[in-house]
């Protein structure tokens, strides 16, 4: 079977075929007022994403994951399943492995997975750094002295703890200060995920935090990322679609450049299987995915899914800062 072949079957669009027409026309290629979607081509493999699976400690009702204990929408990873990927991602040049959950920590092989990724790449880590990795503590220490880096972002979703704790459970907010606290002190790189509310005063918010750090003796100036709801697994917040006009109109190509799905991969395991997505926020929707990273290289990204709208907006990048 050709990748052609292939990828038609799956409906998408092979990025050497610019037609939008044709038997591939549909919901896929064009918005619901018939205009043609915009769309991503692949540059470079700068990141891999690893999702270890929905599996979680923490039931938020927000979880743009729809994560929550014992949950098997996306299968756990372990490292016989990604090693032959990351081996290709080094040969493709990646520069980061980067992984998210579902809560890693609560997986088990996600160590070995880590210490394998850590020896041929930095790597950045999603983490609510609550009970799974204060538990974990002493398989994670010696990882400081890997080959590459490892650093890694907490969630904190507001400065008031008993607001983040009505979601995340009493006292998450305490242990995951606890998590950063000893990141930080045996020497990783660590910076904070909030939830991003409409019509804050992001200064106001970032200053709340710094004084909690402070108090909490840890460097005021931890990095920052905020974000805005990305709704459920599923879920369609009616954003506008985004056409082949918008992407003509107003990104510039540097600003194209920063969507992630010209540059980033995500591997989830579905029903047994390894699957590459076109990037960490579409894995509800199947026809972002591939069957091996190379297809998923060659293949266009259709700008169909609503959290798109969300990157073309505020430029949303999942492993920033």
């Amino acid at each position: 079977m050709t990748l052609t072949d292939s990828a038609s079957e799956q409906g998408r669009i092979p990025a050497v075929d610019a037609t939008t027409s044709g038997p591939l026309r549909g919901a896929w290629t064009h918005t619901r007022n018939d205009a043609p979607r915009g769309y991503i081509d692949f540059q470079r493999l700068d990141e891999l994403w690893l999702h270890t699976g929905t599996a979680c400690n923490l039931s938020c009702p927000f979880c743009l994951e729809g994560s929550r204990p014992g949950d098997d929408r996306l299968n756990a990873l372990h490292l016989a399943d990604v090693q032959s990927f990351l081996d290709e991602a080094v040969d493709l040049g990646v520069k980061q492995f980067s992984f998210t959950g579902g809560e890693p920590f609560v997986i088990k092989g996600f160590i070995d997975i880590l210490r394998y990724a850590s020896e041929r790449r930095p790597c950045f880590v999603l983490t609510n750094a609550t009970d799974p990795l204060l538990r974990r503590t002493h398989q994670l220490l010696p990882l400081v002295s890997q080959p590459f880096p490892i650093r890694f972002r907490v969630s904190l979703d507001y400065p008031d703890p008993s607001r983040h704790d009505r979601d995340r459970g009493e006292g998450s907010f305490a242990k995951a200060l606890q998590g950063i606290r000893w990141l930080h002190e045996q020497g990783f790189d660590v910076s904070v995920a909030r939830q991003q509310s409409p019509e804050e005063d992001a200064e106001a918010v970032d200053a709340a935090f710094r004084r909690i750090f402070k108090r909490a003796n840890l460097p005021e100036d931890l990095a920052f990322t905020a974000f805005p709801d990305f709704g459920t697994p599923g879920s369609d917040d009616d954003s506008p679609e985004i056409t082949e006009q918008c992407m003509e109109k107003y990104p510039t190509e540097a600003s194209r450049a920063h969507f992630m799905c010209s540059y980033s991969r995500m591997l989830v395991k579905q029903q047994g299987r390894i699957k590459v997505y076109a990037c960490t926020l579409v894995d509800d929707d199947p026809d972002y995915a591939a069957d091996s990273l190379r297809d998923s290289l060659d293949t266009r990204v259709m700008l169909r899914h609503h959290r798109c709208f969300s990157c073309y907006r505020f430029g949303a990048s999942c492993s920033a800062p």
